[in-house]
Order: structure tokens, then C-alpha cells, then sequence
């Protein structure tokens, strides 16, 4: 059984004693720290709190003990059922709520669960309100409602259209020019609320044909449910059978997209944010950003107008913080998560179909052959495991004063250590649940970015052979 509490949440295997899995009193005592601090935080006169969920096995269980929570320190619940991370993100806004939980484990298996914690502007908890969250929980601050103060409940399922409806009515989002593609597209859900809104989203963008695979929302996933090439075997095989323009795979809560061409091919999980972005900054110059991890083509993109590129730390919310600060038109992550503030600050896969599809319209060409037409990068990612008493930032030190200094090097620190050359880069930070390092690299071959990355790795595993990084010696 595993339980992982964090800033952004709490998610763990279901079953087990309580404290080392996902079980109904750490359900209980996570929620009531959260209306706990969103009661103390909050700004918006109301006393709503959104609820929603994937199709996870768990869900209905997870949602009952949540709802019943809430209601117990005086909320009113909005429950929205089974609807996507952004139909929640949406929903908090649309309501003028309070805050809201999304019941989902995003791209685990289907044994886990978790709850992630959202602001009234339907935006996940920074750091600092995560910290507290957490501090509540442990010191259990919080009081239930007498009888006459306890909150109500109401079912509202309209909200998977309201979603389409803001993505339909979005200025780039070309509805005529995607009916007259008259485009063939195929979808694999994996068992999850994805295949709930999909179809309809695609249907009323004027798509001719729709196909899908493991559509039926079971929570009973019939594949690995992170959308990576690994996993994809099936949907794969379908494309290459022919008869289809396009297919869009998502993971259980719909914020991360990835696609693949008409000819079975990955098109490439970076490349969803970076294909969008060039479409959207062909139409409204500005800034764009996404992660430290995300691929250079982003940047490379966004110079071809003449715009600006910002680096973020890894995590939505330090996208999204970067994003407001320097006025991105667009941004997300490499995982395919796409943010368009135009509709709001969350990664969407909705918008990205949407704006993909009107994208591909406008350009008439295969899907393979738009993939084509954008910078061509590999990327590397390794893990490098350490004891752990190691002193990870010891280690992530050593590496950056190796490389400081150096011409044609750029070396940033805001989120562990990014090591950027003139062709290639280097990412190395810590694990925020395992005493382990990731190392991301990237470069023009699969051979270059797989060589630098190593060079990393052996780097520092040798380091990590001395006394000096260990707390009290080896």
C-alpha cells in the first residue's frame, strides 16, 4: 500500500490500514483540512465547493466520503459526477465557488486514487497553501459543523457541455473550417471520462467520422493509462490499418494529449503544446512558456514570430505562475498539457484538440507532414537512484559550478539544475517523493541526447561514491 501527501494533493493505493494507503480517514481528515484552509482563505462570498471525478473503480466510494466530509464542516457541494480535471477547473469559475476537488490519480493504474486540491479561480494550491494544507491535516485543526450548520448537497451534470461550450466559442477555434476537413479521427479514452466528452466535443466540432477504443467509462483500464508510445500498441494499430486522418489519446482525467498520424506514427507528446502554439501565435503575438523539462522547440517556435520563450519549474502551478507573470499567450508541459489563459489557466486537452483540429484545417496538410514542419528533437530521461541520506543539492551543486562559467553554457537553477548548450540540454532534479534524481536530455538525435544524459549520470553517480555527500559519512 502507498500513501503520498504533498503540496498538490494526497493519492495513494486504495485498501490498507490508515496512514499507508488511500483509505476513507485519510480521505476524511485531507478534505477537512482543505475546507479548513479554504474557509480561512478564500475571498468569494459563497459557500460552494465543486466536486468532480474520473471513472476511476474508486471514484464513487472516494466521492461519497469526500461530498459527506464537506458537507460535514459546513460546505455546500456541487457535485458534477464524472467529468475531466479542467470540466472541474471550469466549473469552480462558472459557479463562483469557493474551491473545488477532482477525485483522480491522473495517469496511475486503477488502484490508485487521490484528490487534487483547487483555489476559487479553479487553480491548484501553490506551495504555500499545500504546506498548510498538509500542516492541518497533521496537527488535525479543524472542527465539524454543528447540526444546523452543515452543508447541502446538489447534483449538477451539466457541466461537460458548458465545457464544449467555452471550447466551440473560443475566436481560433475554426468550427466551418474543421466540418468542411470532413476530417477521420480516432480516440482511445482508456476506460475513463474521456470517452464521455470526447465524442460529443468532436461531434459538434463538425468531425465526419468518429472511431474509439476503450471508450467505456469502467475505471477498468485495459492499458497502461499514461498516454506515452509504450502504451499505445493498440491505437496505434488501428491507425495503421488507414482510414483515419488523426487519432487524440488522452490519460483517465483529460489534461494531458497526445496524438498520433495518419500512418500509425507517434506524433510526439512535446509536440502537442508546440504545434498548438504555433497556431495560435500565427494569430495573437506574445510570450509562451512550459517547464524546464519541456522540449526546445517550444522556444524555437516562439522565435520564429519574433515572441519571447520563458522557463518555468516543473508543475503546472509554477507554469501557470510564470505565465501570468510575463503574459503568455500560451504554455504548458511536455507531457501534452496545454494552457490557453483564453479560456482558462489549466492543461486542457479539449482546447488542444480543438485548436489542433482548426490548426490542420487551415493547413491542408497530412498530419505526418505538419509534424514535419517543426523543429526535430529527441529527448532522454533517466533516473539515477541514490541512498536515502544522500545530499541531493550537494550533488546538484557540484554539477552546476562544474559548468558555470563556461562560454556557450547556460546554466539554470530555478528548479534543480538545467545545463543548456548551444545544441543540446540537460535537466537534473530531485524526486519530491524518492531520493532519486531525474535527468531529462534533449538534443537532434535520440544517440546525442542518450550520450549527454549519460554523461550526466556517470557523473554523478561518481560523485555520489564520496563521503562528502552523505549526512554523517558513508
Amino acid at each position: 500500500m502507498t500513501l503520498i501527501k504533498s503540496i498538490s494533493g494526497i493519492r495513494g493505493t486504495i485498501g490498507g490500514h490508515a496512514g499507508e494507503g488511500l483509505s476513507p480517514l485519510d480521505m476524511v481528515k485531507f478534505t477537512a483540512a482543505y475546507a479548513t484552509l479554504i474557509r480561512q482563505t478564500c475571498t468569494v462570498k459563497n459557500n460552494k465547493i465543486v466536486v468532480g471525478r474520473d471513472a476511476r473503480i474508486s471514484g464513487e466510494m472516494v466521492r461519497s466520503v469526500v461530498v459527506g466530509t464537506l458537507m460535514g464542516m459546513g460546505w455546500d457541494v456541487v457535485d458534477i459526477d464524472l467529468a475531466t480535471t479542467p470540466t472541474t477547473e471550469l466549473a469552480v469559475t462558472m459557479e463562483g465557488a469557493s474551491g473545488g476537488i477532482i477525485l483522480t490519480a491522473s495517469h496511475n493504474p486503477k488502484q490508485w486514487n487521490a484528490l487534487k486540491l483547487l483555489n476559487e479561480h479553479g487553480e491548484f494550491l501553490n506551495a504555500e497553501e499545500g504546506n498548510e494544507v498538509l500542516r492541518i491535516a497533521e496537527a488535525e485543526a479543524f472542527t465539524f459543523a454543528e447540526v444546523d450548520q452543515l452543508g447541502s448537497y446538489r447534483k449538477d451534470l451539466s457541466y461537460n457541455q458548458k465545457h464544449i461550450d467555452a471550447v466551440l466559442s473560443l475566436p481560433l477555434v475554426d468550427v466551418e473550417a474543421i466540418r468542411k476537413a470532413h476530417f477521420r479521427v480516432a480516440i482511445d479514452t482508456v476506460n475513463s471520462v474521456g470517452g464521455i466528452i470526447l465524442p460529443q466535443l468532436l461531434e459538434q466540432l463538425g468531425v465526419a467520422q468518429i472511431s474509439g477504443l476503450y471508450t467505456e467509462p469502467t475505471g477498468d483500464f485495459q492499458h497502461n493509462p499514461e498516454p506515452l508510445e509504450k502504451n499505445l500498441g493498440d491505437i496505434m494499430a488501428l491507425m495503421r490499418q488507414g482510414g483515419h486522418d488523426v487519432a487524440f489519446v488522452v490519460d483517465p482525467d483529460v489534461d494531458r494529449l497526445a496524438m498520433i498520424c495518419e500512418d500509425g506514427t507517434m506524433y510526439g507528446e512535446e509536440y502537442t503544446l508546440v504545434t498548438v502554439a504555433d497556431y495560435i501565435l500565427k494569430h495573437t503575438p506574445g510570450n509562451t512558456v512550459s517547464n524546464l523539462s519541456s522540449t526546445r522547440a517550444l522556444r524555437d517556435v516562439t522565435e520564429k514570430y519574433g515572441q519571447q520563450y520563458f522557463a518555468s519549474a516543473v508543475g503546472e502551478v509554477n507554469v501557470t505562475t510564470k505565465m501570468k507573470e510575463v503574459d503568455a499567450v500560451i504554455g504548458g508541459e511536455g507531457n501534452g498539457g496545454v494552457i490557453y489563459p483564453a479560456i482558462h489557466y489549466g492543461r486542457d486537452a479539449l482546447v488542444g484538440i480543438a485548436l489542433f483540429l482548426s490548426h490542420l484545417a487551415h493547413e491542408g496538410k497530412k498530419v505526418s507532414e505538419l509534424r514535419a514542419t517543426y523543429p526535430s528533437y529527441f529527448m532522454a530521461k533517466n533516473r539515477i537512484d541514490l541512498r536515502p541520506d544522500t545530499d541531493i543539492d550537494a550533488i546538484l551543486n557540484k554539477v552546476k559550478s562544474m559548468y558555470a562559467g563556461q562560454t556557450e553554457v547556460n546554466v539554470n537553477d530555478i528548479d534543480g539544475v538545467k545545463i543548456d548548450f548551444t545544441d543540446k540540454w540537460v535537466h537534473l532534479r530531485r524526486s519530491n517523493t524518492e531520493p532519486i534524481i531525474r535527468v531529462y536530455s534533449e538534443a537532434h538525435t535520440l544517440v546525442e541526447a542518450e550520450e549527454i544524459g549519460q554523461q550526466i549520470v556517470d557523473m554523478v553517480q561518481e560523485t555520489s561514491s564520496t563521503s562528502s555527500i552523505f549526512h554523517g559519512g558513508i
